[in-house]
């Protein structure tokens, strides 16, 4: 959601700028823009801010910036989902005090904005936009209007200090030459340091400045980071006034080709083939058959509390959700802990009863920002609530404020709709489960070799998968591509798979959809079925309730639904009833979602491709939701 990507160093700004907001167009935008200091002679104040913004696609910016090209090396860039104020030329980033004189970029929302504003109306401002952002480059002008700062990165720091809510931003201002400001609070903001010294980049996300460096700052909320040519770089934080933080420079293990599609049509659909090869260094060095045991040092740091758990909450949102749903199922089923799954956005609104002798919190995110799981963390942790998070993104927010947590090791997911990440966080939760079940001796160890080898054996399944059925979904997608609603059902380890394949194709083809626990349906929704409403039954025969499930499946037979099954290979009791069927491999029961969503995942990818949409960028929907 939103993007940023600055930069301060001697090269060409804009085709930087424009590279690295191209590279953030997976997270969801409505309109981009750049902000340049335009050079009357370097080192002399006076220069100029040339202001670009255009909405639509960052290819429309790039057209109106051609006659920008080799006139600066210095200024900042955004993309913007729209928040406050409609999508417009005038309502996209940067934004500018009333002299131009300071530009400025922001993700977030500053929620007390509406005062700000009056009070800054009142002193005489004018705005030009209806967005909440203009109200930090006019508030940074009036306090340098008000007070002496001999820096940029004090009147930023002060301005701030007046600010409440969220923001990632980056600033520039010409009264300080060769200079470049940044500050986040509860959005993520990174720092990238070139091999030249006095190069530097920021940026909400790394995919944006990888081609260019792998040396990293990871900034915390309330740092404020001065970027200097002629000085380097400083860290302030805003709660510990004008002293300087110590910050590390790191060196990113993403790789420049894990960012881009090797031949693929689109990201989505690399990352749904990329599962095999991602779930294999999910287990790596985690699962020990040898030994019947899985080592996982997140979980190692916390194992007793885990262990002794009387509750463990799980809280996500969207596709994550799905997961923690699925991982209620593995938890309570092999290490018999109870488990509530929460919704994230709701968690801290309900008070919730918590107790911090034993109840554990576990969040998912694959961005690791999430804004609505942040807040059930700050809930959790100051109840004092162990908190512990499954997230993909090495160095995120979410990773730095639970207490314990693993990665999923996934690389970089690009497309909106997740696919590897979904599959990745399940194994990370089936790992997980039988850890505890192990140390509560809830699973005997022959058992566990059982399942650790089925495991092990998940990532050549999802091959066989992939090698064996795309065909065969590519002829469905052609036929139910003209659907209007779709509905899918499942049962147990399944149910979540039903909800996670009904969101992936609302999410990227805009075909209504939803998803059922299948005995639900004589409850409802049985009353929409018809020869126009196509019917994903999830039915690996494995399942406990595949009889009941196959009953399911004659009552909307009954009423000339449309029906498509997934099931295991050898299995051909649907060959005449299903107008389609995807078969998997075989696998425990418990183990079934890993290879259940892969026919779903393609499903969704190839109805909205031949639907002709923009399957890694679907409309209003952002990769990353770092505003609630």
């Amino acid at each position: 959601m939103c993007g940023i990507i600055a930069y301060l160093g001697g090269k060409d700004v804009i085709p930087i700028l424009i590279e690295g907001l191209k590279r953030l167009e997976y997270r969801g935008y409505d309109s981009a823009g750049v902000a340049v200091v335009q050079h009357e002679k370097k080192g002399v104040k006076g220069q100029s801010i040339q202001v670009t913004k255009k909405t639509g696609k960052v290819s429309n910016l790039e057209s109106a910036c051609t006659n920008l090209l080799s006139t600066s090396s210095w200024g900042i860039a955004h993309t913007r989902w729209a928040t406050h104020g409609a999508p417009s030329d005038m309502n996209s980033h940067p934004h500018t005090n009333g002299s131009g004189d300071i530009a400025v970029v922001h993700n977030g929302i500053i929620e007390n904005y509406e005062s700000l504003k009056k009070q800054l109306i009142e002193k005489g401002y004018v705005f030009q936009s209806e967005t909440d952002t203009e109200v930090l480059a006019h508030l940074i002008d009036n306090v340098l209007a008000t007070v002496q700062c001999e820096t940029l990165m004090e009147a930023v720091r002060l301005a701030l200090t007046q600010v409440e809510g969220a923001y990632g931003i980056a600033v520039i201002c010409t009264r300080f030459p060769a200079v470049l400001v940044g500050a986040r609070k509860g959005s993520p903001l990174i720092v990238g340091v070139g091999t030249d010294t006095k190069e530097f980049f920021m940026a909400s996300d790394a995919s944006a400045m990888i081609a260019h460096t792998n040396n990293v700052i990871e900034l915390e909320d309330g740092d404020i980071v001065e970027l200097s040519r002629d000085k380097g770089h400083r860290v302030l934080n805003n709660r510990m006034g004008t002293q300087e933080v110590p910050r590390e420079i790191k060196q990113l293990s993403m790789k420049r080709e894990e960012i881009e599609k090797g031949g693929y049509k689109h990201f989505m659909l690399k990352e749904v083939f990329d599962q095999p090869r991602v779930l294999k260094e999910c287990i790596r060095g985690r699962i020990q058959l040898k030994e019947n045991n899985i080592i996982m040092g997140g979980v190692e740091m916390v194992k007793d509390k885990l262990t002794n758990a009387k509750r463990i909450i799980l809280a996500a949102c969207g596709t994550s959700w799905h997961a923690c749903l699925v991982g209620e199922y593995l938890i309570e089923h092999f290490a018999r802990i109870p488990v509530e799954v929460e919704y994230a956005s709701e968690f801290r609104y309900k008070n919730p009863i918590l107790n911090p002798e034993s109840d554990v919190l576990m969040v998912i995110s694959q961005s690791g920002e999430t804004a609505d799981t942040l807040a059930a963390i700050h809930e959790a942790n100051k109840r004092g609530v162990l908190t512990f998070g499954i997230v993909n993104t090495v160095g995120s927010t979410i990773s730095r404020e639970t207490k314990a947590g693993v990665y999923l090791h996934a690389g970089p997911e690009i497309g909106v709709a997740s696919t590897k990440a979904f599959t990745a966080q399940v194994m990370v939760l089936a790992m997980i489960a039988l850890k505890i079940a192990k140390e509560r001796k809830t699973i005997s160890e022959m058992e566990l070799s059982r399942h650790l080898e089925a495991l092990t054996n998940i990532p050549d399944q999802i091959q066989t998968v992939l090698d064996s059925i795309p065909n065969e979904v590519i002829g469905a997608s052609k036929v139910f591509r003209y659907a209007q609603n779709f509905l899918y059902l499942g049962r147990g380890f399944n149910f979540p798979v039903a909800l996670e394949g009904a969101l992936k194709l609302k999410e990227i083809s805009y075909i209504h959809a939803e998803g059922y626990p299948a005995a639900e349906m004589k409850h409802g929704p049985i009353a929409l079925i018809d020869a126009f409403m196509p019917v994903v039954f999830i039915a690996p025969k494995v399942d406990a309730t595949y009889d009941k499930i196959k009953s399911n499946i004659e009552e909307v037979l009954a009423r000339r639904g449309s029906i498509i099954v997934i099931t295991e290979e050898d299995n051909h009791d649907f060959d005449k009833k299903a107008e389609y069927v995807f078969r998997v491999p075989k696998t425990m029961e418990c183990f079934m979602p890993l290879l259940t969503v892969i026919p779903q995942q393609l499903l969704s990818y190839y109805i909205a491709d031949m639907r002709n949409l923009d399957v890694d960028r679907p409309r209003n929907l952002a990769k990353s939701v770092t505003v609630e």
